[in-house]
């Protein structure tokens, strides 16, 4: 008996950088946020990951500038969606998102029509191209926006996969005309960077961001 009570130790103390890793730990618990899209594809990466959200869908006119770049208008997007959620759901913490796809210096947004998904996947058919998506995040009276970029290379497309595909319906109400999580996976022969970005939300970013805030 004495053996066995020499035996047993007490828990060890902590100093003070566990206890700080142990507070860390206890706050990473994902707070409940306003998603400014309808998008299903956006959800699904918060679904993935955990993170409690309700979806505010949105009428934002996402006409391009003249003149303006990528960059610039994927960031404007996403703070104009976030904005304007905020303004029906104040004290909310509130995320938006907007996604395009460049290739050289054009940018590839939503198909007009068959035709012209049908024009932006020969574009894309055997070579690189970027996807951004500018990220804006709103808690309380503060906002952040960030974007994130991913290079993804297509493979060599014949018109008769080209047009199977657009038959298909999905390449139309996607930026670029093809979803990587969908049946345009089969043409994807190559991605750097982080995959849920091409999806629409890059959640790791979102993650750092809303950490940071």
């Amino acid at each position: 008996m004495e053996d066995k009570q020499n035996n047993q130790t007490s828990a060890p103390e902590l100093d003070d950088s566990a206890r700080d890793s142990g507070d860390r730990l206890r706050s990473s618990a994902l707070p409940k946020i306003v998603l400014a899209s309808a998008s299903p594809r956006r959800a699904e990466i918060l679904r993935t990951v955990n993170w409690p959200f309700e979806t505010m869908p949105l009428n934002i006119d996402e006409t391009r500038q003249p003149g303006e770049d990528a960059l610039t208008y994927v960031q404007r997007l996403a703070r104009a969606k976030a904005e304007t959620a905020a303004t029906r759901s104040p004290g909310s913490l509130i995320v938006g998102a907007d996604t395009t796809v460049v290739i050289g210096d054009q940018i590839l947004e939503k198909p007009d029509d068959h035709d012209d998904a049908r024009r932006m996947l020969r574009q894309l058919s055997g070579h690189w191209h970027k996807v951004l998506t500018g990220v804006a995040l709103i808690d309380a009276a503060e906002l952040r926006v960030a974007c994130e970029t991913t290079e993804v290379k297509f493979a060599v497309m014949s018109q008769d996969e080209i047009d199977w595909y657009v038959s298909s319906g999905e390449p139309m109400d996607k930026a670029g005309a093809y979803a990587i999580q969908g049946m345009g996976a089969r043409f994807i022969e190559g991605i750097r960077g982080d995959y849920f970005n091409v999806m629409g939300l890059p959640v790791r970013l979102l993650y750092e961001v809303w950490r940071d805030i």
